[in-house]
């Protein structure tokens, strides 16, 4: 009984700590995911500007 009081701010404070967890791990996935974008965009572009090259020394 004597550790109850301990067991329940345990409890809490693990809450709130997978509560962080997930919000950490949110805004990397939405970095990675931004940063996917921008190299899937950069990639695009250079694509169509090299086959267009090569279409109009065909």
């Amino acid at each position: 009984m004597k550790n109850l009081p301990a067991k329940i701010v345990g409890s809490i404070v693990a809450k709130k700590e997978r509560g962080a967890t997930a919000v950490e791990y949110g805004i990397m996935v939405a970095l990675i995911a931004a940063v996917i974008i921008t190299i899937v965009a950069t990639l695009g572009t250079n694509l169509t500007n090299m086959f267009s090259g090569v279409a109009s020394a065909i």
